[in-house]
Formats: C-alpha cells, structure tokens, sequence
C-alpha cells in the first residue's frame, strides 16, 4: 500500500498548479497537482509531452479513465470514488495508481481492507 504523507514515510510533494508556468516552476522531484481534468487537460498532456510526473483529481470514473490514458502517476479521490475506480483500475491494468484523500491515520486500515492502491493525507498535498 502506498502511504503518502505520512511523517514516517519521506515522499515526493504534491504541488497544486494553475498554469504551464506553475508546472515550469515546480521542483523536478515534485508530482504536480491537476485539478480538475475537465480544465487541466491541456497541462495533463503538457506534463504526459515532457516527462513531468503528475497526479489528478477525479470524482467520477470518466475522469479517472482519462487520467489513465494521459500518464497520470495517481489518481486522487474521496473513499466511494476509489472503490468504485480501483477494480477497473485492476482490470484493465492502470499504470496510474489510486489514492484515497484521507485526514488521520485511523483511515489507513480501512482504505487497505477496500483493496485501494494507496492513500494519501490532505498535509501532502501544498
């Protein structure tokens, strides 16, 4: 299971962008933050174009299946949202994985038994 802001656990950041210019100053190390794909299609496959690692917010499984098709890293969505995606995520063998936003670490054991691939906590992401 992938655990995404946890104090433990040194991970990359997940930097909110709102331009082409945002993306260009992000840190190499940094996933950039699309949100959501219907308006950041465009900086999706800028990021897919130049090798830049990103992440997409999705609320529905339309946009998780063209998060998928761009090159997204992860996925990030509320619990319903992840159970509902994470089996056709599995079934048809998504590169992108999928976290589940969480606020404490009691959410973790819940979100494994539902067999997502990963959560992350709302203090990674800047």
């Amino acid at each position: 299971m992938i655990i995404v802001g946890h104090p433990w656990i040194k991970n990359s950041r997940f930097c909110k962008v709102f331009s082409i210019e945002d993306i260009k100053n992000s840190q190499a190390k940094d996933i950039v933050l699309l949100e959501p794909l219907v308006d950041s299609h465009s900086y999706a496959a800028h990021c897919q174009a130049n090798n830049i690692a990103f992440a997409v917010v999705a609320n529905t499984l339309d946009d998780a299946l063209f998060a998928n098709a761009l090159g997204a890293k992860y996925i990030i969505c509320e619990e319903d949202d992840a159970l509902m995606i994470q089996p056709i995520a599995q079934e048809y063998l998504f590169d992108t994985r999928i976290l589940v936003l969480i606020h404490s670490e009691k959410e973790i054991s819940k979100i494994a038994r539902g067999g997502v691939d990963g959560v992350i906590f709302s203090e990674a992401i800047c």
